[in-house]
């Protein structure tokens, strides 16, 4: 493998946009009590390039099975910070994924006169 092929494959990612989330977060325990929307923008980087994955699922990251995991652990338990939820949301695609890297941008709709308010964070395995 050339040094190019080896850095377009560093490059290679998945993007899933505006996946949207059950959970109960908030500092106050009335904006606990109920479950609210939440969306997850993620970007995640294959330890595998897309290179020679002979159109074989088993060689790259199941998006569906990632965005259910990802929905599944949100709802969880309950959370005081959305910083707090996102740490945990790239530990576990970094733990249970063939993932060396992450970007992830959670969004909470909770202020008025604003559309949302979020948070970002990349991490590396």
């Amino acid at each position: 493998m050339n040094s190019r092929s080896h850095a377009n494959e560093a490059a290679d990612a998945i993007v899933v946009s505006n996946l949207e989330l059950s959970a109960n977060v908030g500092v106050p325990d009335e904006e606990r009590a109920e479950p609210q929307r939440l969306t997850l923008n993620l970007t995640v980087f294959p330890k595998r390039g897309f290179i020679g994955l002979d159109d074989d699922l088993t060689q790259t990251v199941d998006y569906f099975a990632l965005t259910r995991r990802l929905r599944k652990y949100a709802a969880e338990r309950p959370r005081k910070l959305i910083e707090t939820l996102v740490e945990e949301i790239a530990a576990c695609i970094l733990t249970e994924f063939a993932v060396a890297a992450v970007e992830l941008e959670l969004r909470k709709y909770i202020l008025p006169d604003t559309e949302f308010v979020a948070v970002r964070i990349r991490r590396t395995a």
